[in-house]
């Protein structure tokens, strides 16, 4: 699946569907994320507790 980032200010927003928040069981209202870069690959996951 290819994304496009859109601006919002100065930063740059990617926008996650719900179908694929779904897999990785996230909720946008009250889960936080880990962000992590290896190489050229940005790594998305639910923050632990």
């Amino acid at each position: 699946m290819k994304k496009k980032l859109i601006q919002s200010g100065n930063a740059w927003v990617l926008l996650i569907q719900k179908p694929i928040l779904g897999l990785l069981d996230i909720n946008p209202e009250t889960d936080e994320v880990e962000l992590e870069v290896e190489g050229k690959v940005l790594k998305v996951k639910k923050a632990e507790d």
